[in-house]
């Protein structure tokens, strides 16, 4: 469901910009779920996927288009937990560096 908003999310933007005549290349998107991944990039309906609403299975059609490509990222190493999750100093410090965040100098 995340990967799915995510990806709804990109389209708009890339519709915006577009009406602007801007350009976007795929946006590249990161998931931890190797198999919410597998089910966005390959349109086999599973018969134990067929309880997912259908508007979550647009990702697919994005993937198709080109407007999106999907990664796989280890969960231990994805910056986002930062905006999602309490981290260890260490993970906070790493993620931080990561996402180009800085803050004053004096705290963490």
């Amino acid at each position: 469901m995340a990967l799915s908003n995510c990806t709804c999310q990109v389209t708009w933007i890339q519709s915006l910009l577009g009406e602007l005549s801007y350009r976007l290349k795929a946006i590249l998107i990161c998931s931890h779920n190797q198999g919410s991944i597998f089910m966005a990039s390959n349109p086999v309906m599973e018969p134990h996927s067929k309880h997912i609403n259908i508007c979550y299975h647009r990702i697919h059609e994005s993937v198709m288009k080109g407007n999106v490509e999907l990664f796989f990222i280890d969960g231990a190493e994805n910056p986002a937990d930062l905006l999602t999750k309490n981290l260890p100093c260490e993970k906070f410090v790493k993620f931080r560096a990561q996402l180009g965040l800085q803050f004053p100098s004096g705290s963490i």
